[in-house]
């Protein structure tokens, strides 16, 4: 079992979206073949949703049995349900509610108007991560979890320079003054995310480029978040040629 980390490039981002759509299809395939459910970590961002509209478009997603899929996020903005910026409704306007889920198969996290408070709702959203621990952990192995990167570096809602990338005690904290809009946030904590399967970070565009040359150079993760991601099996980075400016060509994989 390996758990290298390795860049895929490709031209741009339409042929990137389709690509690791084309990924998660086959994979998420291959899990369900040797288990009963498989844990599917989102994130948000254009990319994000690009992803996830490609899937749709694949005749191929049809071949998977949704109803054994549950799907969570790694991080989300404090807004009202069903607003437009929120993480989780992106990704039902791309993929989810097309695919007609049990209410118990979508895992998001509490929203601005849900009457709880930003502490109480990351304490709501680690005891539904909790429901499901596995291995003695108290949240799910995710097999996959998807996140995108900011020319900051940051993940999820882990920015540098904050405390959230240290937290090991939580599974879920409050991030508050986000340096990114808007200001109040949920996230996971770095050991709930580099304890998936697989990490899949897809990054396009030229301000991607020099956080992704840092993290591969070996930055810290304080001072490049992304820099302390790593799944147990598998950590891909898979890019578009502008985002891969500043990576070296001995790191370039020709396969997945």
């Amino acid at each position: 079992m390996t758990n290298e980390r390795r860049v895929l490039v490709h031209p741009d981002k339409a042929s990137l979206a389709g690509a690791v759509a084309a990924r998660f299809i086959t994979k998420t395939l291959d899990i369900l073949d040797g288990q009963e459910t498989a844990h599917l970590s989102l994130t948000g961002g254009s990319m994000g949703s690009a992803v996830l509209e490609a899937v749709w478009a694949s005749p191929a997603q049809a071949s998977i049995d949704w109803s054994r899929v549950h799907f969570w996020w790694s991080d989300e903005r404090w807004l009202p349900e069903g607003d437009a910026e929120r993480n989780d409704r992106q990704a039902r306007d791309a993929l989810l509610d097309r695919l007609q889920l049990d209410a118990g198969q979508v895992h998001a996290m509490p929203a601005a108007d849900s009457g709880l408070e930003l502490d109480a709702a990351a304490d709501r959203y680690a005891e539904e991560l909790a429901r499901f621990g596995m291995d003695d952990l108290p949240h799910p192995i995710f097999d996959i979890s998807f996140l995108g990167v900011g020319p900051d570096g940051h993940i999820a809602s882990l920015f540098p320079h904050r405390s959230g990338i240290r937290v090991t005690d939580r599974t879920v904290i409050p991030v508050r003054n986000s340096p990114k809009p808007p200001p109040e946030r949920l996230s996971l904590t770095r050991p709930v995310i580099n304890s998936s399967q697989r990490i899949w970070l897809v990054l396009a565009g030229a301000d991607k480029a020099s956080a992704l040359g840092l993290a591969l150079a070996g930055a810290s993760r304080d001072e490049v978040p992304v820099a302390g991601i790593k799944g147990r099996r598998r950590t891909v980075f898979f890019v578009d040629q502008d985002a891969a400016a500043e990576v070296p060509e001995e790191l370039i994989a020709r396969e997945y």
